[in-house]
């Protein structure tokens, strides 16, 4: 089957543009629960909800140099819930009084037959992980604190091994474009977080 063409204009849904902001960090394995016991005081729910979460990358390769990327998500411990489907569109760092990290952001809940259709429309598999973690709410801000797990044996989720020491922690809220001061409400809440763990508006260009 032919691949169809791909563009790279914006994602949006509905009439809405939704945008994704977003802080990040990382915390060494053994700072996690004095972590944990802050968030724990400064969210709206004193215990925070845990996750485990397998991910999946697509790449579907058009006419330009850059794949068009999508990523698919299923939980391994809460049965019944829907595969959720992720776009993520190319950051912008924005000037220098824009506190977070822009992207655009399409998520979408699916039927369980998601992956096969993504391959009958022509993208493949690139990689894939499991995530292990906690989410904490305050307010619209999401706040992720999770390990990322290496798959040793290609699709046997029950194979895996860490692939840091450290824990990542991201800070982000989905809203309209153009929703910028909202980055304000996220640097005000990273402070509280020093010196545990140091969220930041990182250049992805920087780590590649």
């Amino acid at each position: 089957m032919e691949a169809p063409p791909v563009t790279m204009m914006p994602v949006t849904g509905g009439t809405i543009n939704m945008m994704e902001y977003l802080l990040q960090g990382s915390v060494l394995d053994q700072s996690l629960e004095s972590l944990l016991h802050r968030l724990r005081g400064l969210c709206d729910n004193m215990e925070p909800e845990t996750f485990l979460d397998h991910e999946m990358v697509f790449l579907l390769k058009g006419q330009q140099a850059s794949p068009f990327v999508l990523r698919t998500r299923r939980s391994m411990d809460k049965a019944g819930t829907p595969w959720h489907l992720r776009y993520l569109g190319q950051p912008e760092m924005g000037d220098k009084n824009r506190h977070a990290l822009v992207r655009n952001c399409v998520d979408i809940a699916t039927s369980e037959n998601l992956t096969d259709f993504l391959v009958e429309m022509g993208f493949r598999m690139d990689h894939e992980f499991v995530a292990k973690g906690h989410v904490f709410r305050k307010g619209i801000m999401k706040i992720v604190v999770y390990k990322i797990f290496r798959i040793l044996i290609p699709g046997n989720t029950d194979n895996i091994e860490p692939l840091s020491l450290s824990y990542l922690v991201e800070l982000s809220i989905v809203a309209p474009a153009g929703q910028d001061i909202v980055s304000d409400d996220m640097r005000s809440f990273a402070e509280q977080l020093k010196p545990l763990v140091h969220l930041e508006k990182i250049d992805p260009k920087r780590l590649m």
